[in-house]
């Protein structure tokens, strides 16, 4: 998507490394959310509708769940692994979450917005808040559930938490709605309704390439 500009903003953004081949800057979208309010399955059905991101994997130490696949959810990272990462500075961010960890590889996403395409990252509201402070040019979309009680009831149908898991999943989702001041947006993800999801997120991004002034995310 894109949106005619006038000449001397189209000047500024060939200065720049991260443009697409009609002159439309790359956006880097952070979609963030509390656990189980389905992050996963909004990326999966953009990915199923064609939508033109790049879909940044994250890394994590945690166990790799039945239907997952590595590389393609997630790099499944031994601490070892992950921990040289670290020390190497391969990461925008990571975190402990939850006794495991989680990392978005800088690499990944300085060269794929430096080819000039819009990419995508999933993280959670602590991740987001990092990248915020790195990146505030980003685009940070928060997913909100319809209530507490129906984020426990998608918690409760992945049964990959334990009863103590679970609640504390749920006291820091009632913690993560305090930080939507730190986003630009906010969407409803309704049960079932993953299409209405990606629609806002197809406007949100459209209204994105149309600003007269636009960030760029540099690093």
């Amino acid at each position: 998507m894109s949106c005619e500009v006038p000449d001397q903003t189209f000047e500024s953004k060939l200065r720049s490394k991260r443009r697409d081949d009609k002159g439309s800057r790359p956006l880097l979208v952070v979609l963030s959310g509390p656990s189980g309010v389905g992050k996963d399955a909004v990326l999966a059905r953009m990915k199923k509708l064609g939508r033109p991101f790049y879909y940044v994997v994250t890394a994590t130490t945690r166990p790799k769940r039945v239907q997952e696949k590595n590389g393609v959810d997630y790099h499944f990272l031994s601490r070892k692994e992950f921990q040289k990462k670290i020390d190497k500075h391969q990461f925008l961010e990571w975190a402990n979450v939850y006794g495991n960890y989680y990392g978005v590889p800088k690499d990944e996403i300085t060269s794929v917005l430096s080819k000039g395409v819009d990419t995508i990252v999933k993280v959670d509201v602590q991740g987001a808040a990092t990248i915020k402070q790195i990146l505030p040019q980003a685009v940070f979309i928060f997913l909100i559930p319809p209530s507490v009680e129906e984020l426990e009831k998608r918690l409760q149908k992945r049964s990959s938490e334990s009863s103590k898991d679970l609640v504390l999943r749920l006291e820091k989702a009632k913690g993560e709605l305090k930080s939507l001041p730190l986003f630009d947006y906010v969407i409803t993800s309704h049960p079932n309704k993953l299409d209405e999801v990606i629609s806002r997120i197809d406007a949100i991004v459209a209204a994105e390439k149309c600003l007269v002034k636009p960030g760029i995310v540099e690093f």
